[in-house]
């Protein structure tokens, strides 16, 4: 494991007193500095950067080596074809549930006419899963490689995906060596782990209820004595041995004994058997239903809204973390990347201090990041408005701002007619309460069908008569047609297939859309950097941006400075 300073290629170096270019007291300095011995190349700053916004677009951790092999591996590892082959085996070792013995494949459910169930020969599942784990072992090698040992050692996912990959492989020897007989698998406990570590959301979802437990097991603990003490005046109420039918069939009932008790009023909490278990002792004597509506007003309407609150309260809150988090990796991705082409000037130059980022330099690194076209093209030309004046570092940030844009397709503009009768006609096939008319006609289709199919329902198959129901079905097609027809007259053919009112009209759009898309480029989304009235619309981080804080110069520095592999120099 190579210390901070030793890769061969950092990316910043440090200041050693007042030598090199950083001039002494100087408190940060926006130069890269070569290692000892070595000018970092062009090339390689120009890959730096690439990693780096790519990972303030996916709002990854830039603190993995940087040196030119190290982010070779580190893009081919975030391939479209290495994440697919890492998910495909994650889905292959979770489907050998469904073939291994004892297997659940069969013909039918029932067990009165279910076959034996296919046995796989002892080898078959086990080559497939030991290929699955090799793979996992390529996941954790290659992260571990990446991010280094001190990351590998303080992530405690990472040290569990090595714990239950020791565990699966020993198990999995075992099996073998026992030619498939072995009592207990114990790795097939373990398989539903490989899906969770890869899921970001997943491990999200669980570090949120774990950061929730103390408030909820207070309003669980609350719910807990809730239950007791209800549970156990119920069954003094209701526990009367000389009491009436009523009261008997309520006790045996519901209040046979203390298990039985608690599990009907856990039960009732959910107001799930409610009004059942309380209807024998409200037959007998309607006062017997105040304990039940007591129970029900501080158990279910007062103490489950409470916990419901403090899941809320608390979910949001790890949301709001979560996207403060997701906002301050990319702008310290950017940053970084920022402080890689500000020392640029050309191949294998180095440019003054405080210039800035070249527009054509981050041109060239824009062409080489893996983006989408439409968000590429966008920051293209958000960089090409600058000209060649060079861009601070605000300016370098508010231009990936774009991101956080999608693109909502404009209603095209209805066809215009020169015609008055034309122009009536199309005001009232374009009507909205056009669709309503249609979208009676699909309900009155729907009724007949079923109507015919009850009044049938006792007939034989053979001696039915469908020439009724089959002229319906066609005058309603034919209706169908007609009126897509009038539309696409009122509409446009790109205004009816931005309005789909019904099923019918849905199918049609599918298909003259796959047609549309084919044959006429046009009809696809416009650019986010296109013309001011392109319609935009907002991510989720921009809905909440306003309560969010955004990093601040001194924050996103001294995390650059720690990291181990590129340093600023100070």
């Amino acid at each position: 494991m190579a210390k901070p300073g030793a890769e061969s290629d950092p990316l910043l170096g440090r200041a050693r007193g007042g030598s090199g270019d950083c001039p002494a007291g100087l408190a940060t300095c926006r130069s890269v500095q070569a290692s000892p011995g070595a000018v970092a190349s062009w090339g390689l700053r120009i890959d730096q950067a690439v990693v780096f916004i790519e990972d303030a677009i996916k709002y990854r951790s830039i603190n993995h080596r940087v040196d030119a092999r190290s982010l070779w591996l580190y893009r081919w590892y975030y391939s479209d074809l290495c994440q697919g082959t890492l998910n495909f085996a994650i889905y292959l070792i979770l489907s050998l549930a469904f073939i291994e013995t004892p297997s659940s494949l069969s013909r039918t459910a029932d067990v009165r006419y279910r076959s034996p169930p296919w046995e796989p020969p002892c080898g078959l599942t086990e080559s497939v899963e030991v290929l699955c784990l090799l793979v996992f072992v390529a996941d954790l090698s290659t992260k571990g490689y990446l991010f280094g040992r001190a990351h590998f050692q303080k992530n405690l996912w990472l040290l569990a995906y090595l714990g239950v990959l020791i565990v699966s492989l020993v198990d999995w020897t075992v099996s073998v060596s026992l030619l498939c007989r072995e009592p207990l698998r114990v790795r097939r406990l373990l398989r539903p782990f490989f899906l969770l570590q890869n899921s970001s959301m997943m491990k999200k979802t669980l570090k949120c209820i774990r950061w929730s437990l103390p408030q909820m097991a207070s309003v669980g603990l609350l719910l807990a004595i809730h239950l007791c003490f209800f549970t156990m005046f119920g069954m003094l109420l209701f526990a009367g041995e000389k009491q009436d039918d009523g009261q008997n069939r309520e006790r045996m009932t519901y209040f046979r004994n203390l298990p039985d008790a608690l599990t009907s009023l856990l039960v009732l909490l959910t107001t799930a058997n409610n009004p059942d278990v309380m209807i024998p002792a409200y037959s007998r004597n309607r006062a017997y239903a105040i304990f039940f509506i007591v129970f029900t007003l501080i158990g279910s309407l007062f103490l489950m809204n409470l916990l419901t609150a403090i899941i809320y309260s608390r979910f949001r809150g790890y949301l709001m973390q979560s996207l403060q988090t997701s906002l301050f990796r990319r702008r310290l991705g950017t940053r970084a990347a920022y402080e890689v082409l500000s020392s640029m000037s050309g191949k294998g130059e180095a440019s003054p201090q405080g210039v800035g980022v070249k527009p054509q330099n981050l041109l060239h690194v824009l062409r080489k990041v893996q983006l989408n076209s439409f968000h590429k093209q966008a920051l293209i030309e958000k960089v090409c408005s600058y000209g060649d004046v060079p861009l601070s570092a605000s300016e370098f940030q508010r231009i990936f701002n774009e991101l956080d844009k999608t693109v909502v397709k404009e209603h095209p503009a209805r066809p215009e007619y020169q015609s008055p009768f034309l122009q009536s006609a199309q005001f009232l096939f374009g009507h909205y309460y056009f669709d309503y008319l249609g979208n009676f006609i699909a309900l009155g289709n729907l009724v007949s069908i079923c109507v015919f199919l009850v009044l049938d329902a006792d007939v034989l198959p053979g001696d039915r008569d469908d020439f009724i129901l089959g002229i319906l079905n066609c005058i309603f097609i034919l209706y169908y047609v007609l009126e897509m027809l009038l539309k696409v007259f009122a509409l446009g053919l790109r205004g009816y297939l931005s309005y789909p009112s019904n099923v019918f009209d849905g199918l049609l759009t599918t298909v003259l859309l796959n047609f549309l898309h084919k044959w006429d480029p046009q009809s696809h989304l416009q650019s986010l950097a296109g013309t001011e009235e392109a319609t935009y619309q907002m991510s989720v981080e921009l809905m909440f941006r306003d309560i969010l804080e955004e990093p601040n110069e001194e924050e996103l520095t001294e995390r650059l400075s720690c990291h181990r592999y590129l340093q600023l120099c100070r």
